[in-house]
């Protein structure tokens, strides 16, 4: 036989008509516990039905993996790794708001165009965001980073016809171009990037230690 629990103090919600005195144990039965478990099982039902990523992440042979699973996982494997990304792009936007530099969306599409044709004609968006495992918004995203980064650091540099003369010479196996003006843009696009390259780590390496960041994680 159970062992009575103690029960210090029961508030019950309904109308004053009962006797004054009460046992536990006519408390315990009067409070409809089987209701309560009911609801909440019915409610687990639906959430899983409708929204099963916000409770199950998969089934495996019928053992479950609950989401909070995967979510811890990925926290403990890639949580670092994902933070400082999230920091890095927020001390970014920061100096391009203080440097009054600005994307539009224009340029992220031309920038996805660009990208996509060097990759051959065949290749789709959707093709190319399911191989990277991609959102559109998260390319966009990358591809904002990149940008604003680019003008950053190039918003300085000064190329001239010489600079462009003399990479075509050097390095015209890199160009895929063949139309000359296209060709001349090309070459400009790859000097300005091989010295944002150049200059990309120490830069962010000074703007990291300049900055103030706390981290919980």
């Amino acid at each position: 036989m159970a062992k009575k629990e103690s029960v210090k103090k029961v508030v019950v919600p309904v109308p004053p008509v009962y006797e004054a005195s009460m046992s536990a144990t006519s408390i315990r039965k009067g409070f409809p516990w089987r209701w309560v478990l009911i609801g909440l099982g019915v409610l687990l039902l639906v959430l899983g039905s409708v929204n099963k990523g916000l409770v199950l992440a998969a089934v495996v042979n019928g053992q479950p993996i609950f989401s909070w699973q995967l979510n811890n996982t990925l926290r403990t494997r890639y949580g670092q790794q994902t933070l400082e990304g999230m920091i890095g792009e927020v001390l970014i936007e920061k100096e391009a708001q203080k440097s009054g530099v600005v994307i539009s969306s224009e340029e992220i599409q031309a920038k996805q165009k660009e990208i996509l044709s060097s990759l051959g004609t065949e290749v789709s968006l959707a093709d190319f965001l399911q191989f990277q495992g991609l959102t559109e918004a998260d390319f966009n995203q990358q591809l904002r980073v990149q940008l604003t980064v680019e003008k950053l650091l190039s918003k300085d540099l000064t190329v001239t016809d010489a600079d462009i003369d003399n990479y075509i010479a050097t390095s015209s196996s890199l160009l895929t171009a063949t139309e000359p003006a296209a060709l001349r843009e090309e070459a400009r696009k790859a000097i300005i990037g091989n010295a944002v390259s150049e200059k990309l780590q120490s830069w962010f390496l000074d703007l990291r230690q300049q900055s103030n960041v706390v981290k919980f994680l």
